[in-house]
């Protein structure tokens, strides 16, 4: 339930959540009346320390989905904020785990015609996508012979939880290929636990998987790869031809391409630095997490 801001009182709504996020943007559709003292305690409260590049880029990668689109036509300030807002909310009572694509995950979710009304699948991360509340995962197993994709919205309510059994990346931002490659890259035990990993470390994974003989569902020679194992081996001189042609060696030194494809430095300072008293207190609710299972685990082997 909503209140008009003209009826919460000014301490209360100086205090709240919400304001600390939302900043001048929210005092811009206030009606209340503020006085000299007020003004400046609203000042004191927004005078924070910039963070130092290195928790920029830990945050960058661990919570991707707070940084927006970069493209500016899909831009918004206050729906970013507000999204932020429900985001932290819903992270407050929903444990995400840091995962990267190559992670195994195991999702935990209410499902209307399962037995006991709930669901659990067990797969590898092949995409992570989307910005904000459209924050999105793809998990990748074999059941039964079968290789089974399930797309989650990462703030979806169905969801009841989310445990991450292996934590580690792969040389790809993506892992599509793992549909033309064999079963045996794609399967992984429904009763899988979860392992331990030292805290701060994500292990890199440099395994190179083979493909299929083609036809293929996408033309990977034209992605360049890193996972890939002996790709040309499998294609005839006109693909390799071809994809010669296609190729776009300049891209990775074209800058203008590169700071229109992500957000600038200074503008993740800004978003991260309202968020990071609040995304501290859910990195030491992790750390509590994890050392529990350290110590379930020690008693296990005992």
């Amino acid at each position: 339930m909503f209140l008009p801001l003209r009826l919460v009182p000014g301490k209360v709504c100086q205090k709240s959540p919400i304001t600390k996020i939302l900043g001048n943007e929210l005092k811009a559709l206030s009606t209340v009346a503020q006085t000299k003292v007020q003004i400046d305690e609203n000042a004191d409260q927004q005078t924070t320390e910039p963070l130092d590049s290195t928790a920029v880029t830990n945050y960058r990668f661990i919570y991707p989905e707070f940084l927006p689109d970069p493209n500016p036509l899909h831009r918004n300030s206050m729906r970013e904020k507000l999204e932020r807002i429900d985001m932290l909310a819903r992270r407050s009572v929903l444990s995400v785990p840091e995962f990267y694509v190559g992670s195994i995950l195991a999702v935990t979710y209410s499902e209307a015609h399962a037995v006991g009304k709930v669901n659990r699948f067990v797969g590898i991360c092949i995409l992570r996508e989307g910005c904000g509340l459209r924050a999105a995962f793809t998990l990748r197993n074999v059941v039964n012979g079968e290789p089974v994709e399930v797309r989650y919205d990462l703030y979806d309510p169905v969801i009841q939880k989310i445990d991450c059994l292996r934590l580690e990346k792969r040389l790809d931002d993506e892992l599509l290929y793992l549909r033309d490659a064999p079963l045996e890259y794609s399967t992984f035990p429904l009763d899988m636990e979860a392992e331990l990993t030292k805290p701060g470390t994500v292990p890199l994974n440099e395994i190179k998987i083979p493909l299929n003989p083609r036809p293929w569902l996408e033309r990977w020679e034209r992605k360049d790869l890193k996972g890939v194992q002996n790709l040309n081996d499998l294609l005839n001189a006109s693909r390799i031809k071809k994809a010669k042609l296609a190729a776009k060696p300049w891209e990775k030194y074209d800058l203008m391409k590169i700071y229109r494809s992500t957000i600038p430095e200074e503008e993740q300072i800004d978003i991260f630095s309202d968020l990071h008293t609040e995304l501290r207190h859910l990195e030491i609710q992790k750390n509590i997490l994890k050392r529990r299972q350290v110590l379930d685990q020690q008693k296990k082997n005992v």
